[in-house]
Protein backbone atom coordinates (compact mmCIF):
# COMPACT_ATOMS: atom_id res chain seq x y z
CA UNK A 1 0.00 0.00 0.00
CA UNK A 2 2.83 2.37 0.89
CA UNK A 3 4.57 1.67 -2.42
CA UNK A 4 1.40 2.38 -4.40
CA UNK A 5 0.91 5.69 -2.59
CA UNK A 6 4.54 6.62 -3.26
CA UNK A 7 4.08 5.90 -6.96
CA UNK A 8 0.98 8.10 -7.07
CA UNK A 9 2.77 10.96 -5.32
CA UNK A 10 5.79 10.61 -7.62
CA UNK A 11 3.53 10.69 -10.70
CA UNK A 12 1.76 13.77 -9.37
CA UNK A 13 5.09 15.48 -8.69
CA UNK A 14 6.39 14.67 -12.19
CA UNK A 15 3.24 16.01 -13.84
CA UNK A 16 3.46 19.22 -11.79
CA UNK A 17 7.06 19.64 -12.90
CA UNK A 18 6.13 19.12 -16.57
CA UNK A 19 3.40 21.72 -16.24
CA UNK A 20 5.80 24.16 -14.54
CA UNK A 21 8.26 23.76 -17.43
CA UNK A 22 5.49 24.47 -19.94
CA UNK A 23 4.33 27.50 -17.95
CA UNK A 24 7.81 29.02 -17.91
CA UNK A 25 8.35 28.37 -21.61
CA UNK A 26 5.25 30.42 -22.41
CA UNK A 27 5.52 33.01 -19.59
CA UNK A 28 9.15 33.30 -18.48
CA UNK A 29 8.34 36.03 -15.94
CA UNK A 30 5.82 35.40 -13.16
CA UNK A 31 4.83 37.30 -10.03
CA UNK A 32 2.62 36.29 -7.08
CA UNK A 33 -0.28 37.84 -9.00
CA UNK A 34 -0.02 34.97 -11.51
CA UNK A 35 -1.86 31.75 -10.70
CA UNK A 36 1.10 29.56 -11.74
CA UNK A 37 3.67 31.40 -9.61
CA UNK A 38 3.21 29.10 -6.59
CA UNK A 39 3.64 26.02 -8.80
CA UNK A 40 6.98 27.31 -10.14
CA UNK A 41 8.19 28.27 -6.67
CA UNK A 42 7.32 24.82 -5.34
CA UNK A 43 9.56 23.13 -7.89
CA UNK A 44 12.15 25.91 -8.27
CA UNK A 45 15.16 23.76 -7.41
CA UNK A 46 14.38 21.08 -9.98
CA UNK A 47 13.44 23.64 -12.64
CA UNK A 48 16.64 25.65 -12.17
CA UNK A 49 18.79 22.52 -12.56
CA UNK A 50 16.86 21.20 -15.57
CA UNK A 51 16.85 24.45 -17.57
CA UNK A 52 20.54 25.09 -16.82
CA UNK A 53 21.56 21.57 -17.84
CA UNK A 54 19.44 21.21 -20.97
CA UNK A 55 19.27 24.74 -22.40
CA UNK A 56 21.83 26.83 -20.52
CA UNK A 57 19.04 29.09 -19.21
CA UNK A 58 19.13 30.36 -15.63
CA UNK A 59 16.07 30.58 -13.41
CA UNK A 60 15.79 33.25 -10.71
CA UNK A 61 13.14 32.87 -8.01
CA UNK A 62 12.44 34.89 -4.88
CA UNK A 63 9.31 35.81 -2.88
CA UNK A 64 8.37 38.47 -5.43
CA UNK A 65 9.20 37.11 -8.87
CA UNK A 66 10.19 34.05 -10.90
CA UNK A 67 12.26 34.79 -14.01
CA UNK A 68 13.50 32.28 -16.58
CA UNK A 69 16.25 34.04 -18.52
CA UNK A 70 15.62 32.61 -21.96
CA UNK A 71 18.18 33.31 -24.69
CA UNK A 72 16.92 32.48 -28.20
CA UNK A 73 18.59 29.69 -30.12
CA UNK A 74 18.46 31.87 -33.24
CA UNK A 75 19.29 35.50 -32.52
CA UNK A 76 18.44 36.51 -36.10
CA UNK A 77 14.79 35.42 -35.85
CA UNK A 78 12.67 38.56 -35.71
CA UNK A 79 9.33 36.92 -36.47
CA UNK A 80 7.96 36.93 -32.91
CA UNK A 81 8.05 40.52 -31.77
CA UNK A 82 6.55 41.62 -28.46
CA UNK A 83 2.89 42.58 -28.59
CA UNK A 84 0.08 43.51 -26.22
CA UNK A 85 -3.27 41.82 -26.05
CA UNK A 86 -5.42 44.78 -24.97
CA UNK A 87 -6.38 47.93 -26.83
CA UNK A 88 -7.32 48.55 -30.44
CA UNK A 89 -5.93 46.91 -33.57
CA UNK A 90 -2.97 49.29 -33.74
CA UNK A 91 -2.06 48.71 -30.08
CA UNK A 92 -1.94 44.95 -30.72
CA UNK A 93 0.46 45.28 -33.64
CA UNK A 94 3.86 43.56 -33.22
CA UNK A 95 6.42 45.86 -31.64
CA UNK A 96 8.35 47.94 -34.13
CA UNK A 97 11.90 49.23 -33.73
CA UNK A 98 10.39 52.48 -32.49
CA UNK A 99 8.40 50.76 -29.77
CA UNK A 100 11.43 48.78 -28.63
CA UNK A 101 13.42 52.00 -28.28
CA UNK A 102 10.54 53.52 -26.31
CA UNK A 103 10.45 50.45 -24.06
CA UNK A 104 14.17 50.77 -23.29
CA UNK A 105 13.80 54.48 -22.54
CA UNK A 106 10.78 53.82 -20.32
CA UNK A 107 12.72 51.20 -18.35
CA UNK A 108 15.62 53.60 -17.95
CA UNK A 109 13.21 56.23 -16.62
CA UNK A 110 11.57 53.78 -14.21
CA UNK A 111 14.98 52.89 -12.72
CA UNK A 112 15.06 56.43 -11.30
CA UNK A 113 11.35 56.74 -10.51
CA UNK A 114 9.49 56.93 -7.22
CA UNK A 115 7.31 54.06 -6.00
CA UNK A 116 4.38 55.45 -8.02
CA UNK A 117 4.38 57.17 -11.40
CA UNK A 118 1.83 58.52 -13.83
CA UNK A 119 1.83 57.86 -17.55
CA UNK A 120 2.27 61.58 -18.10
CA UNK A 121 5.41 61.62 -15.94
CA UNK A 122 6.76 58.65 -17.89
CA UNK A 123 6.16 60.47 -21.18
CA UNK A 124 8.02 63.56 -19.96
CA UNK A 125 11.02 61.47 -18.87
CA UNK A 126 11.10 59.52 -22.13
CA UNK A 127 11.12 62.74 -24.15
CA UNK A 128 14.11 63.99 -22.13
CA UNK A 129 16.02 60.72 -22.53
CA UNK A 130 15.18 60.57 -26.24
CA UNK A 131 17.03 63.83 -26.78
CA UNK A 132 20.31 61.88 -26.48
CA UNK A 133 22.58 62.53 -29.47
CA UNK A 134 23.10 58.82 -30.19
CA UNK A 135 19.35 58.29 -30.52
CA UNK A 136 18.98 61.34 -32.71
CA UNK A 137 21.81 60.15 -34.97
CA UNK A 138 19.98 56.85 -35.37
CA UNK A 139 17.09 58.81 -36.88
CA UNK A 140 14.65 58.32 -34.01
CA UNK A 141 12.85 61.36 -32.63
CA UNK A 142 10.12 61.48 -29.97
CA UNK A 143 8.05 64.54 -29.17
CA UNK A 144 4.86 62.79 -27.99
CA UNK A 145 2.79 65.52 -29.63
CA UNK A 146 1.50 63.08 -32.25
CA UNK A 147 -1.40 60.76 -31.34
CA UNK A 148 0.41 57.75 -32.84
CA UNK A 149 3.50 58.46 -30.74
CA UNK A 150 1.38 58.61 -27.57
CA UNK A 151 -0.29 55.38 -28.67
CA UNK A 152 3.11 53.72 -29.02
CA UNK A 153 4.05 54.66 -25.47
CA UNK A 154 0.69 53.39 -24.23
CA UNK A 155 1.49 50.04 -25.92
CA UNK A 156 4.82 50.04 -24.05
CA UNK A 157 3.00 50.76 -20.77
CA UNK A 158 0.58 47.91 -21.47
CA UNK A 159 3.51 45.57 -22.12
CA UNK A 160 5.09 46.56 -18.80
CA UNK A 161 1.72 46.00 -17.12
CA UNK A 162 1.52 42.49 -18.57
CA UNK A 163 5.06 41.75 -17.33
CA UNK A 164 4.27 43.07 -13.85
CA UNK A 165 6.84 45.86 -13.93
CA UNK A 166 3.93 48.28 -13.57
CA UNK A 167 0.74 47.68 -11.59
CA UNK A 168 -2.21 49.94 -12.37
CA UNK A 169 -3.66 51.89 -9.45
CA UNK A 170 -6.12 54.17 -11.24
CA UNK A 171 -6.86 55.89 -14.54
CA UNK A 172 -7.02 54.86 -18.17
CA UNK A 173 -4.36 54.78 -20.91
CA UNK A 174 -6.80 55.59 -23.69
CA UNK A 175 -7.77 58.77 -21.87
CA UNK A 176 -4.11 59.77 -22.03
CA UNK A 177 -4.05 59.18 -25.79
CA UNK A 178 -7.15 61.36 -26.13
CA UNK A 179 -5.61 64.03 -23.84
CA UNK A 180 -8.54 63.69 -21.44
CA UNK A 181 -6.90 61.94 -18.50
CA UNK A 182 -3.94 60.01 -17.12
CA UNK A 183 -3.05 56.70 -15.45
CA UNK A 184 -1.33 55.98 -12.12
CA UNK A 185 0.94 52.97 -11.56
CA UNK A 186 2.91 51.27 -8.81
CA UNK A 187 6.47 50.39 -9.87
CA UNK A 188 7.57 46.84 -9.03
CA UNK A 189 11.33 47.06 -8.64
CA UNK A 190 11.76 43.32 -8.17
CA UNK A 191 10.48 42.79 -11.70
CA UNK A 192 12.54 45.65 -13.12
CA UNK A 193 15.69 44.13 -11.63
CA UNK A 194 15.26 40.75 -13.37
CA UNK A 195 14.03 41.89 -16.80
CA UNK A 196 17.46 41.87 -18.55
CA UNK A 197 18.63 38.47 -19.78
CA UNK A 198 22.06 39.57 -20.99
CA UNK A 199 25.22 37.78 -19.89
CA UNK A 200 27.22 41.04 -20.14
CA UNK A 201 26.24 44.66 -19.70
CA UNK A 202 25.76 46.43 -23.06
CA UNK A 203 28.11 49.20 -21.92
CA UNK A 204 30.92 46.63 -21.64
CA UNK A 205 30.62 45.60 -25.29
CA UNK A 206 32.86 47.40 -27.77
CA UNK A 207 31.32 45.97 -30.96
CA UNK A 208 29.37 48.52 -33.00
CA UNK A 209 27.30 46.37 -35.32
CA UNK A 210 23.87 45.22 -34.12
CA UNK A 211 24.45 41.50 -34.73
CA UNK A 212 27.87 41.55 -33.10
CA UNK A 213 26.59 43.42 -30.05
CA UNK A 214 23.63 41.08 -29.67
CA UNK A 215 25.89 38.05 -29.81
CA UNK A 216 28.33 39.60 -27.35
CA UNK A 217 25.76 40.47 -24.65
CA UNK A 218 23.98 37.09 -24.82
CA UNK A 219 26.92 34.74 -25.44
CA UNK A 220 27.63 31.97 -22.94
CA UNK A 221 31.04 31.83 -21.31
CA UNK A 222 32.20 28.27 -22.01
CA UNK A 223 35.68 26.76 -22.15
CA UNK A 224 37.21 26.48 -25.62
CA UNK A 225 37.34 22.70 -25.47
CA UNK A 226 35.55 19.88 -27.26
CA UNK A 227 33.27 19.46 -24.26
CA UNK A 228 32.54 23.20 -24.13
CA UNK A 229 31.75 23.37 -27.85
CA UNK A 230 29.51 20.30 -27.66
CA UNK A 231 27.68 21.80 -24.68
CA UNK A 232 27.06 25.00 -26.64
CA UNK A 233 25.71 23.03 -29.59
CA UNK A 234 23.47 20.99 -27.29
CA UNK A 235 22.13 24.11 -25.60
CA UNK A 236 21.48 25.83 -28.94
CA UNK A 237 19.57 22.83 -30.30
CA UNK A 238 17.54 22.47 -27.09
CA UNK A 239 16.67 26.18 -27.13
CA UNK A 240 15.41 25.97 -30.70
CA UNK A 241 13.44 22.79 -30.05
CA UNK A 242 11.85 24.20 -26.89
CA UNK A 243 11.26 27.75 -28.09
CA UNK A 244 10.82 27.58 -31.88
CA UNK A 245 7.83 26.03 -33.65
CA UNK A 246 10.02 24.07 -36.08
CA UNK A 247 13.71 23.19 -36.27
CA UNK A 248 14.70 22.80 -39.93
CA UNK A 249 17.85 20.83 -40.69
CA UNK A 250 18.67 23.29 -43.48
CA UNK A 251 19.10 26.07 -40.88
CA UNK A 252 21.74 24.19 -38.89
CA UNK A 253 25.49 24.52 -39.21
CA UNK A 254 27.44 21.40 -40.24
CA UNK A 255 28.61 20.95 -36.65
CA UNK A 256 25.06 21.25 -35.27
CA UNK A 257 23.70 18.81 -37.84
CA UNK A 258 26.45 16.28 -37.11
CA UNK A 259 25.77 16.49 -33.37
CA UNK A 260 22.01 16.10 -33.89
CA UNK A 261 22.47 13.10 -36.15
CA UNK A 262 24.26 11.21 -33.37
CA UNK A 263 22.43 12.58 -30.29
CA UNK A 264 18.88 13.08 -31.55
CA UNK A 265 17.38 10.14 -29.65
CA UNK A 266 18.72 10.97 -26.16
CA UNK A 267 18.12 14.70 -26.66
CA UNK A 268 14.48 14.31 -27.69
CA UNK A 269 13.88 11.78 -24.91
CA UNK A 270 15.07 14.21 -22.24
CA UNK A 271 13.09 17.13 -23.64
CA UNK A 272 9.83 15.24 -24.17
CA UNK A 273 9.91 13.50 -20.78
CA UNK A 274 10.37 16.82 -18.97
CA UNK A 275 7.77 18.77 -20.95
CA UNK A 276 5.08 16.32 -22.05
CA UNK A 277 5.65 17.43 -25.66
CA UNK A 278 5.41 15.02 -28.58
CA UNK A 279 8.34 14.85 -30.99
CA UNK A 280 7.43 14.96 -34.67
CA UNK A 281 10.49 13.99 -36.73
CA UNK A 282 10.31 14.51 -40.50
CA UNK A 283 12.79 14.46 -43.36
CA UNK A 284 13.11 18.27 -43.24
CA UNK A 285 13.32 18.79 -39.50
CA UNK A 286 11.83 18.34 -36.03
CA UNK A 287 8.94 19.93 -34.16
CA UNK A 288 7.99 19.45 -30.52
CA UNK A 289 4.19 19.50 -30.37
CA UNK A 290 2.44 20.69 -27.20
CA UNK A 291 -0.83 18.72 -26.88
CA UNK A 292 -1.88 20.78 -23.83
CA UNK A 293 -1.29 24.17 -25.58
CA UNK A 294 -0.04 25.45 -22.20
CA UNK A 295 3.32 26.43 -23.71
CA UNK A 296 1.82 27.74 -26.96
CA UNK A 297 1.68 31.48 -27.59
CA UNK A 298 0.84 31.36 -31.32
CA UNK A 299 -1.34 28.58 -32.63
CA UNK A 300 -3.15 27.32 -35.70
CA UNK A 301 -6.03 27.42 -36.27
CA UNK A 302 -7.38 30.41 -34.35
CA UNK A 303 -10.92 31.71 -34.11
CA UNK A 304 -12.28 34.90 -35.65
CA UNK A 305 -11.84 36.56 -39.01
CA UNK A 306 -8.03 36.74 -38.82
CA UNK A 307 -7.75 33.13 -37.70
CA UNK A 308 -9.96 31.81 -40.51
CA UNK A 309 -8.22 33.99 -43.12
CA UNK A 310 -4.80 32.80 -41.94
CA UNK A 311 -5.83 29.16 -42.18
CA UNK A 312 -7.22 29.60 -45.70
CA UNK A 313 -4.14 31.48 -46.88
CA UNK A 314 -1.96 28.73 -45.39
CA UNK A 315 -3.95 26.20 -47.43
CA UNK A 316 -3.38 28.26 -50.59
CA UNK A 317 0.37 28.55 -49.96
CA UNK A 318 0.57 24.85 -49.15
CA UNK A 319 -1.01 24.03 -52.50
CA UNK A 320 1.56 26.24 -54.23
CA UNK A 321 4.34 24.46 -52.33
CA UNK A 322 2.98 21.08 -53.39
CA UNK A 323 3.02 22.12 -57.05
CA UNK A 324 6.69 23.09 -56.80
CA UNK A 325 6.45 26.87 -56.29
CA UNK A 326 9.50 28.07 -54.36
CA UNK A 327 8.18 31.58 -53.75
CA UNK A 328 4.91 33.51 -53.87
CA UNK A 329 4.77 37.28 -54.28
CA UNK A 330 2.94 39.45 -51.78
CA UNK A 331 0.75 40.63 -54.66
CA UNK A 332 -0.32 37.04 -55.36
CA UNK A 333 -1.10 36.47 -51.68
CA UNK A 334 -3.19 39.65 -51.56
CA UNK A 335 -5.08 38.67 -54.70
CA UNK A 336 -5.94 35.36 -53.09
CA UNK A 337 -7.11 37.21 -49.97
CA UNK A 338 -9.44 39.31 -52.13
CA UNK A 339 -10.96 36.07 -53.42
CA UNK A 340 -11.29 34.70 -49.89
CA UNK A 341 -13.03 37.87 -48.73
CA UNK A 342 -15.50 37.48 -51.56
CA UNK A 343 -16.17 33.87 -50.60
CA UNK A 344 -16.46 34.35 -46.82
CA UNK A 345 -17.54 37.98 -46.29
CA UNK A 346 -20.94 36.87 -44.99
CA UNK A 347 -19.21 35.14 -42.05
CA UNK A 348 -16.36 37.58 -41.46
CA UNK A 349 -16.58 40.97 -39.79
CA UNK A 350 -18.02 43.77 -41.92
CA UNK A 351 -14.91 45.91 -42.36
CA UNK A 352 -13.20 43.23 -44.47
CA UNK A 353 -15.25 44.68 -47.34
CA UNK A 354 -13.54 48.08 -46.99
CA UNK A 355 -11.11 49.06 -49.76
CA UNK A 356 -7.61 47.81 -48.97
CA UNK A 357 -8.77 45.46 -46.18
CA UNK A 358 -7.05 42.57 -47.95
CA UNK A 359 -3.65 44.14 -47.30
CA UNK A 360 -4.12 44.20 -43.52
CA UNK A 361 -5.55 40.68 -43.46
CA UNK A 362 -2.72 39.35 -45.62
CA UNK A 363 -0.07 41.08 -43.51
CA UNK A 364 -1.56 39.64 -40.32
CA UNK A 365 -1.76 36.14 -41.80
CA UNK A 366 1.79 36.17 -43.14
CA UNK A 367 3.16 37.48 -39.85
CA UNK A 368 1.50 34.63 -37.98
CA UNK A 369 2.66 32.02 -40.49
CA UNK A 370 6.20 33.39 -40.25
CA UNK A 371 6.10 33.27 -36.44
CA UNK A 372 4.98 29.64 -36.65
CA UNK A 373 7.90 28.69 -38.90
CA UNK A 374 5.58 27.93 -41.82
CA UNK A 375 6.82 30.63 -44.21
CA UNK A 376 9.84 32.89 -44.50
CA UNK A 377 9.36 36.50 -45.55
CA UNK A 378 11.80 38.43 -47.71
CA UNK A 379 11.51 42.00 -48.93
CA UNK A 380 9.16 41.13 -51.79
CA UNK A 381 8.27 37.44 -51.55
CA UNK A 382 6.85 34.72 -49.37
CA UNK A 383 8.85 31.48 -49.16
CA UNK A 384 6.61 28.53 -48.13
CA UNK A 385 8.45 26.13 -45.80
CA UNK A 386 8.00 22.34 -45.56
CA UNK A 387 5.93 22.33 -42.36
CA UNK A 388 3.25 24.29 -44.20
CA UNK A 389 2.29 21.08 -45.99
CA UNK A 390 0.35 19.93 -42.91
CA UNK A 391 -2.24 22.61 -43.76
CA UNK A 392 -2.79 21.38 -47.31
CA UNK A 393 -6.15 20.05 -48.41
CA UNK A 394 -6.95 17.40 -50.96
CA UNK A 395 -10.36 16.43 -52.26
CA UNK A 396 -11.26 12.85 -51.26
CA UNK A 397 -10.74 10.28 -53.98
CA UNK A 398 -13.30 7.54 -54.56
CA UNK A 399 -11.29 4.41 -55.29
CA UNK A 400 -14.16 2.26 -56.43
CA UNK A 401 -17.92 2.38 -56.76
CA UNK A 402 -20.04 -0.29 -55.18
CA UNK A 403 -22.89 -1.73 -57.22
CA UNK A 404 -26.35 -1.47 -55.76
CA UNK A 405 -27.78 -4.85 -54.78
Amino acid sequence: MTGALTDVLDAQRDEERRRAVRVLLRTPLLTPRDAEYALVRRHAGYLAQWFAREAGWSLHTDPGVARLRKVPGDLADGSRAARVRDGGARAREPFSRRRYVLACLALAALERAEAQVTLGWLVDRVVVLAADEEIARAGIVFTMEDRDERGDLVAVAQLLLSLGALVKVAGDEQAFVNRSGDALYDVDRRVLAVLPVTRRGPSLVESRGHDERLTAITGDLLPDTDDGRNRMIRHTLARRLLDDPVLYYADLSPEQRAYLDTQRGPLLKRLTEATGFLAEVRAEGIALIDPTREATDFGMPEEGTEGHATLLLAEFLSDRLRTGARTVTFETAERRMVELIGEHKAHWRKNVRDPGAERALTAHALHRLSALGLVRLSAEEVVPLPALARFGYLEPTIVGKREKP
